[in-house]
């Protein structure tokens, strides 16, 4: 009986190449469009309020990524645990799963939103905000701060929508959110003048309706209906929810310490250089949300990569498991040498989309581009194999090699290079941190894939 559900479950049966389009697509542009949220209101604070303006939401961008890391951690975490699970044929056990994670998803969104409006001024000046941005950045923050349980319930419970096979309604629920956001950035800054407030009040709209969304879906899901047993916490469900989910959050989390941590760099070696304490915080927050959109295809395949992973690991199907990974790097390498081409050739026209500047302001903007963003040839490599590693139930390699690029290169890279080469240091440090944890990756999958398989799990 075991077998014939197994075989039932396209997961387990359908082609990996239609599966991984099947599911990434719909999870790149959930991804794109949680990106967008970020750099709509970058565009429309650009041009209605300026450089300040961007340089606030750069500050504001900490948080940002904390509300994306409770949202994996909860959310790829159940979802990981729902498929493995149902791979192994255990189907009331796999709901635990998803009802453990939406509670916890909900609860630490208020606590974060909570923490935030206590706490806004010393935390923003915490990420580097000056004299001439903390204004900005705290009408910014102050108010999309109330969005922050919808925002993680939104983009944490696509993920546990899609481990229900329905990633095209995840889809739509983050398509309806981001639209409603860009209409709404529109009007309330172009047409109202409302500025930072206007763009804050239109994201958290935009996000509460997509969490909501994402609500209603979860009280009518497929696989079985969730019960209010399946809310109850119970700890040995949240600590495997977790465990799996720990790799994307730490990369998340990782972002947001070296985004503190550059931020009061360039800062400081800013205001030592030609460029001002301004200028390099506003050209930063610009090509990390560009950056972040390509990185949204990247993270959309590998999170698109992870049912199917974890389904055929759980059934003991390794052939598929390989296989599927295999057609995912190739996807990320084909993306991969676009946007390389794009920030190398075009650096000066995107960062222009953003509003207008001093010549000194496009000449860091455009170091910064082609220096730090110059392995993005290769950033593929990294987020693919960690979401591999947590898929198939290995969390604690899936959360080295997150931590990799981030904490164990990057972090000092940016502290130890501005000290012999001034503000530059901190754009090598990119490329150099990016290299190394591509080779990293390579090592490692490569010992992953030469196991044979025989163990099914070996955490």
């Amino acid at each position: 009986m075991k077998e014939q559900k197994e075989n039932q479950n396209p997961l387990g049966t359908k082609p990996v190449e239609k599966l991984l389009l099947q599911f990434t697509i719909p999870s790149i542009v959930a991804m794109l469009v949680s990106a967008l949220y970020n750099i709509v209101d970058q565009f429309f604070i650009g041009r209605s309020v300026g450089e300040l303006g961007n340089a606030a939401t750069n500050i504001a961008f900490p948080l940002s990524i904390s509300c994306v890391a409770i949202a994996l951690l909860f959310g790829i975490g159940g979802a990981s645990a729902f498929n493995l699970t149902m791979g192994k044929g255990r189907k009331e056990e796999a709901l635990y799963y998803t009802g453990n994670a939406a509670v916890m998803m909900a609860l630490c969104g208020l606590v974060l939103s909570g923490i935030t409006l206590v706490f806004l001024t010393p935390l923003l000046r915490f990420f580097g905000a000056t004299a001439n941005v903390l204004g900005y950045a705290r009408i910014y923050t102050g108010i999309t701060a109330f969005g922050f349980p919808f925002v993680i319930l939104a983009t944490g419970g696509g993920h546990l929508i899609r481990a229900d096979g329905s990633p095209k309604f995840t889809m739509i629920c983050n398509l309806t959110g981001a639209v409603i956001n860009t209409a709404l950035d529109a009007l309330f800054v172009f047409g109202f003048h409302w500025g930072m407030a206007g763009a804050a009040a239109a994201t958290i709209i935009g996000q509460m309706i997509s969490g909501l969304m994402a609500v209603y879906y979860l009280c009518h899901y497929k696989t079985a209906r969730l019960e209010k047993k399946h809310l109850r916490i119970n700890g040995t469900y949240v600590r495997c929810i977790m465990s799996l989910g720990a790799a994307p959050c730490s990369n998340q989390l990782a972002m947001m310490i070296v985004q503190i941590v550059m931020n009061n760099s360039l800062t400081h070696y800013g205001k030592l250089s030609n460029y001002g304490e301004d200028i390099p915080l506003a050209c930063a927050g610009i090509i990390s949300k560009v950056n972040q959109v390509y990185f949204s295809f990247i993270i959309g395949i590998s999170q698109g990569l992870q049912p199917i992973v974890s389904f055929n690991y759980g059934a003991k199907k390794y052939d598929r498991v390989k296989r599927a990974y295999i057609r995912a790097v190739t996807m990320g390498l084909a993306i991969s040498l676009t946007a390389f081409l794009l920030f190398q050739l075009f650096p000066r026209n995107i960062i222009g989309l953003f509003g207008s500047g001093s010549e000194e302001y496009y000449r860091f903007a455009v170091s910064y581009f082609r220096i730090f963003l110059l392995m993005t040839c290769l950033n593929f490599m990294q987020p693919i194999s960690s979401n591999l590693f947590t898929a198939i139930g290995k969390p604690k390699r899936g959360m080295f090699l997150a931590l990799t690029r981030q904490i164990i290169f990057l972090l000092p890279l940016i502290v130890a290079l501005p000290l012999v080469l001034g503000i530059d240091g901190i754009l090598y440090a990119g490329p150099v941190a990016d290299f190394l944890a591509v080779v990293v990756s390579a090592v490692m999958i490569g010992r992953e894939f030469r196991n044979s398989y025989t163990t099914a799990t070996n955490k």
